[in-house]
């Protein structure tokens, strides 16, 4: 091959100069990918959470405590609120996080952990519940956590850990 034939895969372009392993691109991708599910988790988990509130303010026989004594017992129209405006909050929250809004990741990631810990003190009253709560909001701090590495090493080129 001469000086003047190029290969195939030279070209004058800088991005096919220092082409990235594919793995990085994937890594990149499913934290993208992560992060529009959480967004996704963000809203719909918001909404259950407002019905959630709205059941425990109208009704307030509907959630009892489960076993024996426990240390953060609130009244069930407490609970309620604090689920209603944790909802709103987390609906408006997942809406900035799918329209790419910069506050909405540190944002959602605060809300997710609220709600942890609000279902977290919420366990004797919905045991299951507040369980799959708690690891839908780990994922969603994870997911909003991660994709802002990802990023920055997908436009340096570099690894993305």
């Amino acid at each position: 091959m001469s000086h003047e034939q190029q290969s195939p895969t030279a070209s004058s372009s800088p991005r096919s100069a220092h082409p990235r392993p594919p793995e990085h691109d994937s890594r990149g991708a499913w934290a993208a990918g992560g992060t529009v599910f959480a967004g996704m988790l963000l809203l719909i988990a918001g909404v259950m959470a407002i019905l959630e509130g709205i059941v425990g303010i109208a009704k307030d026989s509907v959630y009892v405590v489960t076993r024996g004594d426990y240390t953060y017992k609130f009244d069930v129209s407490a609970w309620g609120w604090i689920h209603l405006v944790l909802g709103v909050i987390a609906v408006l929250v997942g809406y900035g996080v799918l329209t790419g809004a910069a506050w909405a990741r540190l944002a959602g990631m605060a809300i997710a952990g609220l709600s942890m810990i609000a279902n977290f003190m919420f366990l004797p009253y919905q045991p299951v519940w507040s369980v799959i709560m708690i690891a839908i909001d780990v994922f969603v701090i994870w997911a909003l956590a991660a994709y802002p590495h990802y990023a920055r090493a997908a436009r340096s080129g570099g690894a993305g850990l």
